[in-house]
């Protein structure tokens, strides 16, 4: 297991290097969403990401509320394979934050 580190590279540019699963996610991290006030635009690659589930779902799916909430333009990239599977089971890779992926 490799723990979840949230990396600001700059203001708008978030890097995710880790396991995005049940065991790494916590409540700090559900409350550490400050990152995503930095800037208007927001990025978040997630091309370091070395292990998820659906708990690593369901917390892109809080970003997206969150950053909707606080009218911040979210976009994910290089989303790992196993994440885009998930999203499709569950009819999320329809949005734009998924289809619109950029590696």
């Amino acid at each position: 297991m490799s723990q979840l580190n949230i990396i600001k590279e700059s203001a708008g540019h978030i890097v995710i290097d880790g396991d995005l699963t049940f065991a790494t996610i916590d409540k700090k991290t559900l409350k550490s969403f400050s990152f995503l006030n930095a800037a208007k635009e927001i990025t978040i690659d997630l091309s370091r990401v070395s292990s998820t589930d659906s708990a690593g779902l369901a917390l892109m799916i809080e970003w997206i509320r969150y950053s909707r909430h606080n009218r911040t333009q979210l976009s994910f990239k290089n989303i790992p394979e196993q994440l885009l599977n998930l999203a499709k089971l569950s009819g999320f890779d329809q949005t734009s934050h998924f289809a619109a992926q950029t590696d």
